[in-house]
């Protein structure tokens, strides 16, 4: 019996509250369905009764390409059909999987705002933020050219470089006057890269052989890692601060995060007293890469810990007064908790430490002033130092691997870039080393350079 081919809407809304416009192929009164690219916003802007393309009402913006897409949806689901039939393989199931497995030539800008919904949906709000400000960006690139979309079909390198100029000429969002990092523009750029890569691997959406990135790539540029010397720490020791105070206290997790090989600001805000053992270490699991940390506390952090720990305190308690041990997000203590956290909750988390690390930063820079350090002082600079001071008291790069956390020694030999010197040093000082002369050679060079009635003369007074 002959195949049919419909379209339909979801009746139940996905996580992102849209209903997805599903293919349904019809055999043997059997259905199979196949999610398409579009997903509108109300049931009522899809016509389910409505003549060829025009299936989304002129009401919604986007009516005209996304009729567009699911004609072609729809014509290609056909092809396919034609195509099994000749070799006798025509059915629901075989037309679904070439469906699956084929190049899809929907909207890619789509793909990208309900992949990053998905990322909201999980609770990572920090990876969020960066895929939102790409789709963002997609978005007023394409308005610029005046498109409402971009199919997959459409990604080619040619696409990727137009994009790339168009992000040159974007401003600073903090810094109006200046204009877009190059290293920001490779953020945009790998998670352009990260989004078509699943597309293909994941969801079939593309061929590989189609994949725009195999011609194309974007660098952004090396940037020099601040980081303060052993003189430079000193003087920031040495500042004569009021106990108490934001500086006092600004001072003290810098210092702390140094002395425990670069705990970053994140970690350091939400630490609690739990996370301090009876043997005197610090351990804690790591929010970036969930990775558990166990280090020695060295007497300097065991010190600055004593200026906070009262007899009172409770295991749960947070050791440095930044978050709020009464707020909702308070109750997760470990980071298994934190990632169950509902998605508000973890949001809010995220802001409070986002707020509480600019509070510190700005202090930072008041007491690099103070101490006369002409560099931009925040708290991960503490990590950029401790890496540093490593490297001069002789630190090999698989050891100091293990106390920043990397995860491989490339990582930590490429993070090490801008601090170890040391063979080039080497270098340098092997080209303008004076040769050693002995004192023989010397005198023989001497005599050398002497008229032989100087030499007799000389000869004469040592006689004498």
């Amino acid at each position: 019996m002959a195949i049919t081919f419909n379209l339909e809407l979801n009746s139940r809304p996905s996580k992102n509250k849209t209903y997805a416009v599903l293919l349904r192929i019809t055999q043997n009164q059997k259905h199979k369905r196949i999610k398409t690219s579009i997903a509108v916003n109300k049931k009522s802007d899809f016509n389910k009764d409505a003549k060829q393309g025009n299936w989304i009402r002129q009401r919604e913006p986007n009516h005209k390409v996304w009729n567009e897409t699911l004609t072609q949806e729809l014509e290609k689901a056909r092809r396919t059909y034609q195509e099994l039939k000749e070799n006798g393989l025509a059915t629901t199931e075989k037309i679904v999987a070439e469906m699956k497995v084929g190049e899809k030539t929907f909207s890619f800008l789509q793909y990208a705002k309900q992949r990053s919904q998905e990322i909201y949906d999980a609770g990572s709000y920090r990876n969020w933020k960066k895929y939102n400000g790409f789709c963002n960006k997609l978005e007023s690139f394409l308005k610029e050219r005046k498109s409402k979309d971009v199919t997959f079909a459409e990604l080619t390198a040619a696409f990727l470089s137009k994009f790339e100029a168009y992000m040159h000429s974007l401003h600073n969002e903090r810094n109006p006057e200046k204009k877009l990092h190059p290293n920001t523009i490779q953020v945009n750029f790998n998670i352009f890269k990260t989004l078509v890569k699943r597309a293909i691997e994941v969801e079939g959406f593309m061929k590989p052989e189609k994949n725009p990135f195999l011609s194309y790539s974007y660098k952004g540029v090396k940037t020099t890692k601040e980081k303060l010397d052993e003189a430079e720490i000193e003087r920031i020791i040495n500042l004569e601060l009021e106990e108490g105070t934001l500086l006092w206290h600004c001072r003290n997790y810098f210092l702390f995060s140094f002395y425990c090989a670069g705990i970053r600001a994140g970690d350091l805000i939400q630490l609690r007293w739990c996370n301090i053992t009876s043997d005197g270490r610090l351990h804690y699991q790591m929010g970036k890469n969930h990775k558990d940390r166990d280090l020695i506390l060295v007497e300097q952090a065991k010190t600055i810990l004593s200026y906070y720990y009262q007899s009172e305190v409770k295991a749960t308690d947070y050791i440095f007064p930044l978050l709020d041990a009464s707020a909702s997000y308070a109750r997760a203590i470990n980071q298994e908790e934190k990632d169950t956290l509902p998605t508000e909750l973890r949001i809010k988390l995220f802001n409070q430490i986002s707020s509480k690390n600019a509070l510190i930063n700005k202090y930072l820079k008041k007491l690099s002033h103070m101490a006369e350090i002409d560099k931009k002082l925040s708290l991960h600079i503490a990590r950029h130092s401790f890496a540093k001071a490593a490297k001069q008291k002789g630190t090999d790069n698989a050891k100091l691997k293990d106390l920043l956390a990397h995860s491989s020694v490339k990582i930590t030999e490429g993070y090490m870039g801008n601090f170890d010197t040391s063979e080039n040093d080497k270098a340098l000082q092997n080209i303008f080393k004076k040769e050693e002369i002995s004192p023989k050679d010397e005198v023989m060079k001497l005599l050398n350079e002497m008229k032989p009635e100087e030499i007799i003369s000389l000869i004469a007074q040592i006689k004498r």
